[in-house]
């Protein structure tokens, strides 16, 4: 009976995941839009499952959603801050710069997730992965501090998805 519904949903959180996007995406919540959002996120995942090799197989979901709020709130400060820096400051006064955070992340999901809550974060943008996976590139708006950047990267996203990503 498990392995039957390991088969169907390989990845069931995944499936609400897909689910609730597409109902999202159709801004339509009705019954026909829920169902055809679960089909897809049964879909997707079972034709995908081959390229999950190494999927991570515990991931802290209470943990989750508290890093979710999170990330939300940076977003919503960030704007306000790049918004605020793009009025009063012209671009000579800029102060952009790379940013190399070593990470201690090591599960690929882990890693995407990081990136990606960088580029989501209005004024940074993860830019490149080492080869070996070990450190990621981070492009800046305006910093007069690198190395702060790098660490609240460190202690603010990576320590908590490295509590997330058992």
């Amino acid at each position: 009976m498990i392995r039957a519904f390991r088969w169907l949903f390989p990845h069931p959180l995944l499936t609400l995941l897909l689910t609730a996007v597409w109902t999202l995406l159709q801004n339509d919540v009705s019954a026909g839009m829920v169902v055809f959002g679960f089909i897809l996120g049964i879909i997707i995942p079972r034709f995908t499952v081959g390229w999950w090799p190494d999927r991570p197989t515990k991931i802290r979901v209470g943990r989750m959603m508290s890093y979710m709020v999170l990330v939300i709130w940076d977003i919503l400060i960030a704007n306000v801050q790049v918004a605020w820096i793009v009025l009063t400051r012209p671009n000579s006064k800029l102060r952009p710069a790379w940013v190399v955070v070593p990470l201690d992340l090591r599960q690929p999901e882990a890693i995407t997730v990081l990136a990606g809550t960088i580029t989501l974060t209005p004024g940074t943008v993860s830019t490149d992965l080492s080869s070996d996976g070990h450190s990621l590139l981070v492009h800046t708006l305006d910093t007069d501090d690198p190395d702060g950047v790098r660490d609240e990267i460190k202690q603010r996203y990576e320590r908590r998805l490295k509590e997330i990503f058992v």
